[in-house]
């Protein structure tokens, strides 16, 4: 397949789990089920989010082989603007992988709001561009 259809292909995935985080992360407050969603969408979202990378950084000849050689690539490209945000989100997307209680839950939806989700809209604009 041509990877430059490859990645405008997850890229779309992207756009539609990024659109979800969107309305999720614009709400004032949460219940614990509607919390635990916002969290499912901003795993889901950050998943897409550097596997559309990986598939961009490949259609423009670079070889990267996890999430953080990707992340660090497109930061040293210019598609992220703040390296440190999307290592902490991969972070927290680990932990949250093998941890749930309560607070981590309110610590991360915190984070969601006023630091990933900022860093994935630049993302989703920049791609957006691109594609």
């Amino acid at each position: 397949m041509n990877k430059e259809i490859r990645w405008k292909q997850r890229f779309q995935n992207f756009e539609s789990a990024y659109q979800k985080l969107e309305k999720a992360a614009g709400q004032e407050s949460y219940s614990e089920m509607e919390r635990a969603g916002l969290i499912q969408f901003f795993e889901f979202t950050f998943e897409l989010a550097w596997k559309t990378l990986k598939d961009y950084l490949e259609s423009e000849g670079y070889v990267t082989k996890s999430p953080k050689e990707t992340l660090k690539q497109a930061f040293q490209i210019g598609l992220l603007a703040d390296g440190h945000t999307w290592m902490d989100a991969l972070e927290d997307r680990n932990l949250l992988a093998h941890t749930y209680d309560e607070k981590t839950s309110l610590k991360v939806q915190g984070l969601i709001k006023k630091k990933y989700f900022p860093a994935m809209k630049s993302l989703y604009q920049a791609l957006k561009k691109l594609s």
